[in-house]
């Protein structure tokens, strides 16, 4: 897909919806940049925030070990 954006005095750029679409994107959502040698850039949509991790790791047959458990040799 190939799209097209203007960028204003200011820096600002709007992301044309069709990219907005594919991607999920929402309002507040964060983007980060890469910068590649060859003058390539990278856009990635970061939509999941740290908190959304919890709990996948966990299997449903494990039974739950403290700390000290796992800090044994």
């Amino acid at each position: 897909m190939l799209a097209q954006a203007t960028m204003t005095s200011k820096g600002q750029t709007t992301i044309p919806k069709e990219i907005r679409d594919s991607l999920g994107l929402q309002s507040q959502d964060k983007l980060h940049f890469a910068l590649l040698s060859d003058g390539t850039v990278i856009m990635r949509a970061k939509k999941r925030g740290i908190d959304s991790l919890a709990g996948i790791l966990h299997k449903a047959d494990s039974t739950p070990i403290s700390i000290e458990e796992m800090l044994r040799p």
